[in-house]
């Protein structure tokens, strides 16, 4: 497509095989076997002048737009390649993509302005090709044998309460204290049979809850409203802690912490948004180890 083209505007197939680099016996045969595929012939040639046909001249207006979008395309993955541009798509669990990944998104899109940020946020574990994601955060085991990962940080649940709270019932010292205090418990975890606590002798269950609610900031909220005791994602309350609004208590039994990763598909050659994303994470999170 693009030797005839070249072989309209040249007025011939000599010049046109200069411009082209390649030899004029090259050029017909390009020209003969496009009109071949076609069907149809697209240039009439005497020995001193060639012109188009009706069906030639139809197809090189076509061919020349069909040309120019090709030009247009390659260049548009030429800048995708030169810089961070684009839509970048993320999913991430509800609790840590809000508090640690959308920050961090926000920080990244004022460094690289041509990159529009899509967050989702859920706990399901997405299919990130068949969903269109770049990449995941991902929370414990790694179901995705295929995908890259890279460790991020360790996600720790911590318990805590109000000090007003403390100062009327009492600070717990241990899991079997807890049956004399009131318990926040989120919906999900109620319905798989409560607290998960580390014990000497292993994991403890811990089901008395006298206040439950569907999402973790709502938890948060009643805690420091002074409800109960709260058991929730450090990375939830990690402000409230340091400002003293809550207080962390039974530090040593606390649920273990789980990993987290950033998983993304295998690429020869990713984009710039995904490989200065995932730079990006990993400079700001804080590293956290498992104990």
């Amino acid at each position: 497509m693009e030797t005839f083209v070249a072989v309209v505007e040249a007025g011939n197939f000599t010049e046109a095989a200069q411009q082209l680099d390649i030899s004029a016996v090259m050029v017909g045969k390009y020209v003969r076997e496009l009109e071949e595929r076609l069907g149809a012939r697209l240039l009439e040639r005497t020995t001193r002048r060639q012109r188009l046909t009706d069906a030639g001249r139809v197809f090189y207006e076509d061919a020349k737009r069909a040309l120019e979008y090709m030009r247009i395309a390659e260049t548009s993955v030429e800048q995708l390649r030169a810089s961070p541009s684009g839509t970048l798509r993320i999913s991430a669990p509800i609790t840590f993509g809000a508090c640690v990944i959308a920050p961090l998104a926000a920080t990244f899109r004022q460094l690289y302005p041509l990159v529009r940020v899509e967050l989702e946020l859920s706990n399901r574990n997405v299919d990130l090709i068949d969903e269109g994601f770049d990449l995941a955060i991902r929370i414990g085991e790694l179901g995705d044998a295929d995908l890259v990962a890279k460790p991020l940080t360790m996600y720790r649940m911590v318990i805590c309460a109000s000090p007003g709270y403390l100062a009327q019932y009492g600070c717990p010292e241990t899991p079997q204290d807890l049956s004399a205090h009131h318990c926040l418990s989120h919906t999900v975890w109620n319905s798989r049979s409560g607290w998960k606590l580390e014990d000497g002798d292993g994991p403890r269950l811990v089901t008395e809850s006298v206040f439950t609610c569907n999402d973790g900031n709502g938890l948060r909220m009643a805690a420091i409203a002074g409800a109960g005791l709260l058991l929730q994602p450090e990375v939830l309350v990690a402000h409230d802690l340091a400002s003293g609004t809550l207080v962390q208590v039974l530090k040593t039994y606390s649920p273990k912490p789980h990993p987290v990763h950033i998983v993304y598909r295998h690429d020869r050659r990713p984009l710039p948004k995904l490989t200065q994303f995932v730079a990006h994470l990993l400079e700001h999170v804080p590293k956290r180890e498992a104990s």
